[in-house]
This record gives C-alpha cells, sequence and structure tokens, in this order.
C-alpha cells in the first residue's frame, strides 16, 4: 500500500468493502430470510457486485498491481459457487418430441397503459402464436375472453375478481388435475395442471411470487424516508419464504416429471431460487446464452425461470427482447 497514491489507496478501501459484501452474498442462498431479511436484499445486487469487482480486477490489472488478487480470488470462487451470470455459449438442438414451454407476466396486457403504444395486446397474441408453445404459462393474466389465448385446454385462476386478475396455464395437451396453492394476502399466486403428455402426466407449476414492489421507474429506493422502504422490503422477502416453504410442502408429494415456470420476483442468487431449483435444471443455465435477462431495467435481471426436473434434457432456451410487458418472455424445449 505504501506504493499506492492516495487516490488509489481510496480506490482500494472502496474495492475491499466491495468485494467483501460479494464474498457474503455467496452464502446467501444457504441462508433463510427468515434469519436475516435485511441481508436477503443484498441478493439483489449479486450481479452488481459482479460487475463491480470485475471493474476493479480490470483496473488493478492495467495497472500491474497485486491489489488485483482481492477482487480476482472472490471472482474465481464465485466462479465456482454462483449460478452463472454471463453465458458464453447456448445449446441449439431441437426433436420433434420436445415439449415446447412458455412463460410470460404479461402485465394484463397493458391494459392500464403503462407503455404508450398502441396493439401491445395484439402484438402479445402474435409473438405468442408466432412461436406456437405447446404449454403457456401466464403471469398477470386478465380472465376475459378478449385476453383469451387458443388453445384446447386451460386452466385460469383469479385472485382479485373486480379485475379479473390471476394467472393461467394453457395447454395442447389434456389438463386432468388443477389447482391453486391459495396464497394469503397477496394478490400472487402458484397454481398447477397436471397434463397426459402420451403415457407421460406431467405437473406443470406456474408461479408468481410476491412483488418486492421495488419500481425501476420511481426509483424508489432513493426515498427520504429509505428506512421505511427497507421495512417493506423485508416484509415481502418474508412472504416469498412463506410461499416458497408452502410450495416446497406441495412439491414433494408428486413424484413424477415436472416443469417449474413462472416470475419469482427474484434473483437466481437468492434463498427462494435456491430452494425452488434444488436438485433441478435451470432452463437458461442448461441451454442459454448472455445474460438471460428478463426483467426490463436498464440491468440484467434474471427474476424469471423455466426449471425441469432433473430427468429432463433442456435442448434450447430463448429469452425474447420484444418490450410488450416489464417482463420479457422466455421460451424451452424440453425433453426426457
Amino acid at each position: 500500500m505504501k506504493r499506492l497514491s492516495f487516490f488509489d489507496k481510496f480506490i482500494y478501501f472502496i474495492n475491499s468493502l466491495l468485494s467483501t459484501l460479494l464474498l457474503l452474498s455467496y452464502a446467501l442462498p444457504y441462508i433463510s430470510p427468515k434469519n436475516t431479511p435485511i441481508l436477503a436484499i443484498l441478493s439483489l445486487f449479486v450481479p452488481v457486485l459482479l460487475i463491480i469487482n470485475i471493474a476493479f480486477f480490470l483496473y488493478w490489472l492495467t495497472k500491474l498491481k497485486k491489489q488485483l488478487l482481492l477482487s480476482g480470488l472472490i471472482l474465481l470462487i464465485g466462479w465456482f459457487v454462483l449460478t452463472p451470470f454471463y453465458k458464453l455459449s447456448k445449446k441449439n438442438t431441437s426433436l420433434n418430441s420436445d415439449l415446447k414451454v412458455m412463460s410470460y407476466n404479461v402485465r394484463m396486457f397493458n391494459r392500464l397503459e403503462w407503455i404508450k403504444e398502441n396493439d401491445v395486446k395484439k402484438n402479445i397474441f402474435s409473438l405468442i402464436k408466432e412461436n406456437d408453445p405447446d404449454i403457456l404459462t401466464i403471469q398477470e393474466n386478465i380472465s376475459s375472453k378478449e385476453y383469451a389465448f387458443d388453445f384446447p385446454h386451460k386452466y385460469i385462476e383469479n385472485k382479485n375478481e373486480k379485475h379479473q386478475l390471476g394467472m393461467a396455464i394453457y395447454s395442447k395437451f389434456p389438463i386432468i388435475n388443477k389447482g391453486s396453492l391459495k396464497l394469503e394476502n397477496t394478490v400472487n399466486d402458484i397454481i398447477f395442471s397436471d397434463i397426459i403428455r402420451d403415457k407421460d402426466t406431467i405437473r406443470i407449476y406456474n408461479f408468481h411470487l410476491q412483488s418486492l414492489n421495488i419500481s425501476p421507474k420511481k426509483e424508489n429506493l432513493g426515498e427520504k424516508d429509505s428506512e421505511k422502504l427497507i421495512q417493506k422490503i423485508e416484509q415481502n422477502f418474508l412472504k416469498q419464504v412463506a410461499q416458497t416453504e408452502l410450495f416446497l410442502a406441495h412439491e414433494q408429494k408428486w413424484k413424477r416429471k415436472k416443469i417449474i415456470c413462472g416470475d419469482f420476483n427474484n434473483t437466481a442468487y437468492s434463498w427462494v431460487y435456491n430452494q425452488i431449483s434444488k436438485n433441478k435444471k435451470d432452463a437458461f443455465i442448461e441451454a442459454g446464452i448472455s445474460f438471460g435477462k428478463t426483467y426490463n431495467y436498464w440491468f440484467p435481471f434474471r427474476i424469471d425461470f423455466i426449471i425441469a426436473d432433473n430427468s429432463a434434457k433442456i435442448n434450447q432456451y430463448t429469452t425474447f427482447s420484444e418490450e410488450y410487458s416489464d417482463h420479457y418472455p422466455i421460451l424451452a424445449r424440453i425433453n426426457w
């Protein structure tokens, strides 16, 4: 440190703080927010911390300073313990027997005109029709004929009857069983359908976990009353924990093939994701490319997922870029 300028000493001090936070975040997928809800907030910022530490590493590398070891070693540890933040290559195989599964938070089909453009609903319908999924899971659905897709089988569940707001599962295959986990004190929900495909029975879960109520447009992380905001986020994390535990208890009763789709309202670095995806295959990790960004924000957040049981093979994964909602649709080709 003696040979560093005052500016570089300051940079290294900031580097040390943010590297420590990144290292601490590696443990978050294994710590329930019930124990430390405020720490769970850090899981949202893991992608930011990764990029910052890469920048620090490159900064010291250009100066040929040994300080690069701090970020370098922590990033190396992350390479082995973290869910991939960026995929360099993708899998792109295709079989006629693949099950095409699409998931999309449509944000009420823009009924409240958040997007100031015409034909948003029409564009959503065209996108889905063009990609022709076998299974379509919709979050923030509107249950009226105007917003219904042309599938032979469907299950629609409302959580808000006044606004016809809820969830939907559409299927080209017969649905023999369906239901809701009836999440309490929220408009969010988890629903499921058991479909018959050939001789297989496959359970499809459609997730919409509790929103953290962080608005990118309002930037409410910068509100003056940030203490109340943090408390609100903590409470919503605890709701996500309860919803996840309810799902895990429900899932244990199903021993056959399964696919989990939907909007987790949390990242792949969270306890929630770790619990839901344990011993399963994340379609993005298996076959995706780039950041897999699913939320329309300046930073590449991936909070929408398609996850299959461990016996499945993921042959393709696509994240779309069309901005017809605050989320981007995702699609996977899955086989067994």
